[in-house]
This record gives C-alpha cells, sequence and structure tokens, in this order.
C-alpha cells in the first residue's frame, strides 16, 4: 500500500477520535458565533437583490453590478490562505473575534460609498474580514466538542449561518423599497460592532486547543498538511464546483424574478430568502435524513433536488413558484453541502483551522467563478440562461461524489477487514 493511500485510510479511522479538551460548557461561545456567522452570510447575501437597485442608480446593466457579489467571495476565498494558518497558531476564538469587529469598516464603506467602484472596494474589504468568521469558528468546535456530539453541535450553529442567508436578502430588498439600500448597511455595521465587542470581551475565558509549534514553524505548513491526503484534495475540488453550481445562478435570482414577474426588489428578495427555509428545515432533521437516506443517497438526492429548483425558477409563469423553488433549493443544497461539511471537518484534525479555511476557500473562490460566469451569460442571453448551469451540473456532480463515497468506504472495509490501515 502506496505512503498516500495509508494516509488516505488513516484520515477515515481518525473520524472516531474526540478532541483531547473539551470545556464544561461551550453554549454561550456557540451562541457568539452563531450571531456572528449571521452577520458573515448576511453580509454574503445581502447585495442579491440589490443588483437591479444598484443598476439604475449608477447607470449601468444589472449584470455589471455583480461585482458588489464576486468581490466579497474573492476576498473570502484567498483570505482563507492566511486565516486558517492564523487560526490554529494564535487561537482560532481570538482571530474571529477581531475579524468580527473589522467586518464593520468594510460595511461603512459601502454606507457612505459615492459610486459604485467604492461600493465595490467596501465589499472587497468586508469579504477579506468576514473569511474567519464561519470556517474559524467551525474549526472552534471541532477542537472542543467530542465527536459524537459535534454533527449536532455544528447543526445548531448552522442555524446562524443559515437565518442570514434570508436575512440579507430580505433586508437588502426591505430596505431598499422603504428608506434606502444603504441604511442596509448601517443595520450591519451595528451587528458587527455589537457581536465583535461580546466576543472581545470573552476572550480571556475561551479556552483554545494548545498551539504545535512544529506545526506553526511555517504558515503553509498546515496547508499543505491538509493537501498531503488524495481524499482531502478531492473534498476541496468537489466544494469548489459546487460552489460554482449553487451560487453562480443563486445571486441572480432575486434580479430574475423581479425582471420576469414584474414584482417589487423587496419582494424578490423575500421569495429568494426561502432558500434559508429548507435549510432550516435539514438543520432541524438532519438525524433523520442522514439515518434515512445515508451520505451517499443525500448528496444525490441534494444535486437532483438543486436541479429541480432552478428548473422551476426557469421556467415559472408567476411569481408564488419562486417560493416553492427557493425552498427547494435551500433544501437540495444542504442535503449536498452538510455531507461535504463533515469531511472536510475531519480533513486534518491536527490542522483543523487550516482545513476547513481551505475547504471555505475552495467554497468562495467557486461561488466567485459562478457568479462571473452567470453574469456574462445574463449580460449576453438573457437572465434565465443562468440556471442551465445549476441544472445540468448539480446532479453531475452530485453523482460524481457519491461514487467517490462508494469507493472510499469500499476501501475502508477492505483496510479494516485487512488490517493494512
Amino acid at each position: 500500500m502506496t505512503q498516500a493511500r495509508e494516509q488516505d485510510l488513516l484520515q477515515g479511522q481518525q473520524q472516531n477520535q474526540a478532541p483531547t479538551e473539551q470545556p464544561k460548557s461551550t453554549t454561550a461561545v456557540i451562541i457568539l458565533f452563531a450571531l456572528a456567522a449571521c452577520a458573515a452570510t448576511t453580509s454574503f447575501r445581502i447585495c442579491d437583490p440589490l443588483l437591479p437597485v444598484f443598476a439604475e442608480e449608477f447607470g449601468v446593466r444589472t449584470a455589471q453590478t455583480s461585482g458588489t457579489v464576486t468581490l466579497f467571495a474573492i476576498a473570502y476565498g484567498i483570505m482563507q490562505f492566511f486565516y486558517g494558518p492564523l487560526g490554529d497558531r494564535y487561537g482560532k476564538f481570538r482571530v474571529v473575534s477581531w475579524a468580527t469587529l473589522g467586518c464593520a469598516i468594510g460595511t461603512l464603506i459601502v454606507v457612505f460609498a459615492p459610486s459604485l467602484e467604492v461600493i465595490e472596494f467596501g465589499r472587497l474589504v468586508s469579504g477579506a474580514t468576514a473569511a474567519a468568521i464561519v470556517p474559524l469558528s467551525m474549526a472552534w468546535i471541532g477542537d472542543h466538542v467530542p465527536y459524537e456530539q459535534r454533527q449536532a453541535t455544528l447543526a445548531r450553529f448552522l442555524l446562524g449561518s443559515i437565518s442570514g442567508l434570508a436575512i440579507g436578502q430580505l433586508i437588502g430588498g426591505v430596505f431598499a423599497d422603504t428608506i434606502g439600500w444603504r441604511w442596509a448597511f448601517v443595520w450591519m455595521a451595528a451587528v458587527y460592532l455589537i457581536v465583535g465587542g461580546l466576543l472581545i470581551s470573552k476572550r480571556s475565558s475561551v479556552p483554545e486547543k494548545p498551539h504545535t509549534p512544529a506545526q506553526g514553524a511555517r504558515i503553509l505548513g498546515p496547508l499543505k498538511q491538509v493537501v498531503s491526503t488524495r481524499w482531502a484534495v478531492m473534498v476541496l475540488a468537489i466544494v469548489l464546483i459546487e460552489g460554482f453550481f449553487v451560487f453562480g445562478p443563486l445571486a441572480f435570482v432575486p434580479a430574475f424574478l423581479h425582471e420576469r414577474h414584474g414584482i417589487p426588489v423587496s419582494w424578490a428578495g423575500i421569495i429568494s430568502g426561502f432558500f434559508a427555509l429548507g435549510a432550516f428545515i435539514y438543520a432541524i432533521r438532519a438525524n433523520q435524513f442522514v439515518k434515512w437516506l445515508g451520505e451517499r443517497r443525500l448528496a444525490l438526492t441534494g444535486g437532483l433536488t438543486m436541479a429541480i429548483a432552478y428548473a422551476a425558477f426557469m421556467l415559472s409563469t408567476v411569481w408564488y413558484w419562486g417560493v416553492l423553488a427557493s425552498i427547494l433549493s435551500g433544501l437540495g443544497y444542504y442535503f449536498l453541502h452538510a455531507v461535504l461539511q463533515t469531511h472536510a471537518t475531519q480533513m486534518a484534525p491536527n490542522a483543523r483551522g487550516s482545513a476547513v479555511s481551505l475547504f471555505a476557500s475552495c467554497l468562495f473562490l467557486g461561488q466567485s467563478l459562478g457568479v462571473a460566469a452567470c453574469a456574462w451569460l445574463g449580460d449576453n442571453f438573457g437572465l434565465v440562461a443562468v440556471f442551465p448551469v445549476g441544472i445540468i451540473g448539480l446532479p453531475l456532480l452530485a453523482w460524481f461524489f457519491a461514487w467517490r463515497l462508494r469507493l472510499r468506504q469500499t476501501d475502508m472495509k477492505v483496510a479494516v477487514k485487512t488490517g493494512s490501515a
């Protein structure tokens, strides 16, 4: 058996090992993490319903305003290469605390932006600071919550980030149709300052996983450790493609509903925000779904459900089809993504911050590429042309991932029987 094969199989064995340190209570920390994650994902989705508003205010086509989404995603993805090793070296909670406060800076730049270019710069800063929050929070949970409790704990934490998906599109549209879109970012800046201040106030009492000097000697050391196994590379590649196929079309759903059915921007944002309801359904019933379907069928069901959702958007003749499509898209996404996410938390237990951050980096880089590609499609062929990207791509990706999972599970069974792992 090759060294790479041995490392790959050993990674699977490590999934059954509990963290060496567990604090007496992590509830308060996880609540604050969930609030910070809610703010970060709110920032990510807040510009989706605002694209036609930006286009009208600054005299450009809707597709030309997509930079307010893609630049956030690009910065978010690239900064993972920095935050993962930084969290492993200096403490995940500490980095999340300061990053949450830092998010207010980029948000305030958008509040006072005199042009679309300045808005894009503010979004770039926002993405660069928000990048630390979700992945390092998940990594901290992985360090301090035993494996047998981790799935339920992550599901509760994810309620925060899922809420942000709905809140972002909701407040973006509502503020745009009422007192003005800039006030949406004033609200976001206030949230970041409050939650960041609460996190900073607890930094001296929250435990951190001890730093291993050998791993931190070089900033790229933990990243190299993550990509040293073939399964980790496979998971990272799949989540990058997932981000492309899922969030490329999704970013243009509010603009499409506004254009196709002539509904106000606020209504389009609310309808698109039902994505979060589908995600909530998964989070609440995650254990049952896993038990009923298992990992492979969960992934397959997710890809197919997302394809059906995008077909419903594309073929809709009345606006309320979008409600059902949004719910299905959220449910299908988390069917597929939750399986990937679970494997991400165990790709490199000794460099968990780097592993989860690299996973998030690939997801958001995929998203930025997907939004850019769909912006080109929408600009040249109309917004309806963005949906075939997901309709065709997601079932194929889910099938491939399920196939690779089956091969991995077979390898693990053989290794256990032969004792070669």
